[in-house]
């Protein structure tokens, strides 16, 4: 069986804060938490890693003392699930996301980041 995937590790400066963003952004919930660390992630699959099959990743967010200074080089893609793109751009906005422009150009999908600066993107299509 080859490996597969569980988590996301987030380093930030506030991870309270960045994870109450994420939750409400995906409709996570917190998991776990303490010494700078808190995790969240679907309450439709509680087993987490211990599911066989796949399941929906957690975030887990750690305080370290740097701040960001670059572009990712590794982000998230959301996509809309009940709504269209720019009705989720709009709610992820009043969440305190802020448009960033990476040279992304005139795509199809729109590059926000989060209240830290992390970049991801908010895709056209919907799925659910």
């Amino acid at each position: 069986m080859a490996s597969k995937f569980t988590e996301l590790a987030i380093d930030c400066a506030d991870p309270h804060g960045l994870a109450r963003f994420w939750c409400s952004v995906l409709d996570y919930e917190v998991q776990d938490e303490g010494d700078g660390i808190v995790t969240i992630g679907s309450p439709e699959v509680p087993e987490g890693d211990k599911r066989l099959g796949p399941v929906p990743p957690t975030l887990t967010f750690a305080h370290v003392p740097e701040g960001k200074t670059v572009k990712n080089r590794l982000h998230l893609d959301v996509n809309p699930t009940d709504r269209e793109q720019d009705e989720e751009v709009r709610r992820l906005l009043e969440l305190g996301a802020r448009y960033v422009d990476v040279g992304q150009g005139d795509e199809s999908w729109v590059v926000l980041a989060d209240p830290e600066g992390n970049e991801f993107c908010v895709l056209a299509g919907r799925r659910p």
